[in-house]
């Protein structure tokens, strides 16, 4: 099968983000080297094409990025050494079997994660189970896709200082939806820095990537509760392929 080409890639922009981390080697080290290199980067909504009506095009943009799209790019660098592996990794976190289809793609965030889960040596979940909650809910926020339910685990946004003792630099965090129809709201990475917790996302307010203390988004935003996910260590040296 003809492999999908991507839109908007830019190989050597790539490359020299890859380059640039070949001292890190640890995915936590590289998640932090590379969630700092696109900090400033330009905010941008709806940046993947696709729809029930339209055909999805594979997108692999490292110049700007809404919450899911910077966590997805961070976590395929982190995870490759070469601009083909980085492009596998994108395939794999962001559809169900690496298939570039509407369908496919990970629209929810609960799904993203378990689906990354259930792969070997990609992430996995983070919680304390005597702070946890469990919520239900029927997800129906996605126009053209049939309504489906979904049982989750977060952490109350009150609660979390007992889950920042199980929190390393490099950690995924989800913030969980007050929306009936919706699982989580925003994503982004976790660094520990000057003896706090900071935030690394994709800020629609902002219009660009930014950096900002964990306490102060939490403070100033509703939620339901917070799902943290740490990357895994791959079995094997970072994937390659051709540059």
């Amino acid at each position: 099968m003809k492999e999908t080409q991507p839109r908007s890639l830019g190989r050597r922009r790539v490359r020299q983000l890859l380059s640039s981390a070949k001292g890190h080697r640890s995915v936590a080290a590289r998640v932090e080297a590379f969630s700092a290199l696109l900090l400033g980067a330009p905010y941008a909504a709806h940046g993947l094409t696709g729809s029930a009506d339209v055909p999805e095009a594979f997108t692999a943009a490292v110049d700007r990025f809404d919450c899911v799209t910077y966590v997805e790019t961070v976590l395929s660098l982190a995870r490759a050494s070469t601009v083909d592996g980085f492009l596998d990794e994108l395939r794999q976190l962001r559809y169900d079997g690496g298939r570039v289809e509407w369908k496919r793609r990970n629209h929810y965030m609960t799904s993203w994660i378990s689906r990354n889960a259930a792969r070997a040596d990609v992430l996995r979940p983070l919680s304390d189970a005597s702070a946890a909650v469990l919520k239900e809910r029927r997800l129906d926020a996605v126009p053209g896709l049939p309504a489906r339910q979904a049982r989750f685990s977060c952490v109350p946004k009150g609660k979390l200082k007992r889950l920042e003792l199980f929190l390393r630099t490099g950690d995924l965090v989800f913030f969980v939806s007050t929306r009936a129809d919706l699982d989580v709201f925003h994503c982004g990475l976790l660094v520990r820095s000057e003896g706090q917790w900071k935030l690394r996302h994709a800020s629609r307010r902002n219009g660009k990537v930014v950096e900002e203390e964990l306490a102060r988004f939490l403070a100033a935003n509703r939620m339901s509760g917070v799902v943290a996910v740490r990357p895994l260590e791959r079995a094997a040296a970072p994937r390659g392929g051709r540059a």
